[in-house]
């Protein structure tokens, strides 16, 4: 009876012994650092053309700074390239999207190992809540990985664990655990998380409008299989079959848990190896790779992929139209072969431009009509599979007890049905059987 209460006097000892030494480790005085939002701005040009304040943390191309779209709202970031290349340098990774710092904010890593960036007054902005976690060192790795390591080397925390719009060669979003998504910018000048999602599932990569609003998914047939899911996707550079020619593709690479042949979303081919990349989720809603040759001299960065294109599939190369992209005709515009052609409205189609729109037609059945176009989708049908076998009268009813729904779509061919719920980019396609309905006042 008494070996029981050693036993556990013994496990509580042990804890002790090892939170002592996780929390007896420090970060040496000449790995902390301590730096301040001031002095004066960088010269060179940065995407969004910011102004900036370049900080000592730099490994090559890496380098952190403050920079900031509207007065006095900063963002912390690493921007990519050199300004020898005589090219316009982008953030590839930010700390604080959404929660801009001021003047005399403060980028610092403490002796117990947290790394934080804190507003002038104080307020923490951002962190990375490792304090006491074994941190003895910071570095920018070569591929743009921002680390927090421990005494053996390994990371206790990664920015490659938290990305905001862009993957860099080597990173992976994960099913399970996240990182599961990239979110776009709103706007060149306000930093803060936009409409659009570049998103990992069991199945598929997906793009997404406001969330729910799928625009574009992968269509692998090697995912099918029972039991086949995704585990993760990362972005990889690899040789290709041109190897004796320095040819190096970059793919977007799905694997899972199974001894399964997975594949891969390709994205180009360059006659270097490009290990410094990007793939970015657009202010647009389009997804774009970018290549680095360092040393380019005025053409360091080249754009290599564009998954809303005007060129047609090359294989394994997927591209889409334009048409698919949300936001490419504005509130209200009829798109074809990439291009804005009409606006529709209730007594015809007239020529389109950026005031295209519908008013609300509000709540009261009496207050509004539906007019029809022939021959048109909704940028969600060709990914989605709506609402079927239904009766188009039952799809039209479901809209107009929906206040918040501004039109439905209809296949007479098929018997489905898609409501929605903001209109934006409509599609011309070439089937008669592909019917919009969209809601407009009377008054």
């Amino acid at each position: 009876m008494s070996a029981y209460p050693y036993s556990l006097s013994f496990i509580f000892l042990c804890f002790l012994f090892r939170s002592f030494f996780v929390s007896d480790a420090i970060v040496p005085d000449n790995e902390t650092f301590h730096y301040v939002n001031q002095g004066d701005f960088g010269t060179y040009d940065s995407e969004y053309a910011p102004t900036y304040r370049a900080l000592p943390p730099f490994t090559f191309p890496f380098q952190f700074c403050f920079y900031n779209t509207t007065p006095n709202a900063y963002t912390l970031a690493l921007r990519m390239g050199s300004r020898r290349d005589g090219t316009v340098m982008p953030w590839v990774w930010e700390a604080n999207r959404g929660k801009p710092v001021r003047e005399n904010a403060t980028f610092s890593l403490h002796s117990d190992g947290n790394l934080m960036l804190a507003d002038a007054n104080g307020r923490i902005a951002w962190q990375t809540n490792t304090a006491n976690k074994g941190v003895v060192g910071f570095a920018i790795l070569s591929d743009g990985n921002v680390v927090l390591r421990d005494s053996k080397g390994k990371f206790v925390w990664q920015s490659f664990d938290s990305p905001t719009d862009t993957l860099l060669v080597g990173q992976t979003l994960r099913v399970r655990g996240g990182p599961f998504k990239l979110v776009s910018r709103e706007s060149v000048t306000n930093n803060v998380n936009g409409v659009y999602s570049f998103v990992i599932e069991p199945k598929r990569l997906a793009l997404y409008y406001n969330n729910n609003m799928r625009y574009w998914s992968s269509t692998f047939p090697e995912l099918n299989r029972k039991n086949v899911t995704i585990v993760n996707a990362t972005l990889v550079v690899v040789e290709s079959e041109y190897e004796e020619n320095n040819f190096h593709a970059l793919r977007c690479k799905l694997e899972n848990g199974q001894l399964y042949e997975f594949p891969y979303l390709g994205l180009g081919t360059v006659r270097y190896n490009s290990s410094l990349s990007y793939l970015r989720l657009g202010i647009d809603g389009n997804l774009r790779l970018y290549t680095y040759r360092p040393n380019g001299r005025g053409d360091a960065w080249s754009l290599l992929y564009t998954l809303f294109d005007r060129r047609v599939d090359e294989y394994p190369m997927i591209f889409e139209d334009e048409c698919q992209l949300p936001n490419r005709c504005g509130k209200l515009g009829l798109c074809e072969n990439s291009q804005c052609v009409g606006c529709p409205k209730p007594n015809g189609v007239f020529a389109w431009s950026k005031d295209c729109d519908t008013k609300p037609p509000g709540c009261k059945v009496s207050g509004f009509r539906y007019y029809e176009l022939k021959g048109v989708d909704h940028f969600t049908v060709k990914y989605t599979t709506g609402i079927g076998v239904v009766k188009r009268s039952d799809c039209e009813s479901k809209c107009t007890k929906d206040c918040k729904c501004m039109g439905y779509f209809y296949h007479t061919d098929k018997s489905r049905c898609w409501i929605a719920y903001e209109l934006k980019t409509l599609t011309r396609v070439g089937n008669s059987t592909h019917l919009a309905y969209i809601k407009t006042p009377l008054r």
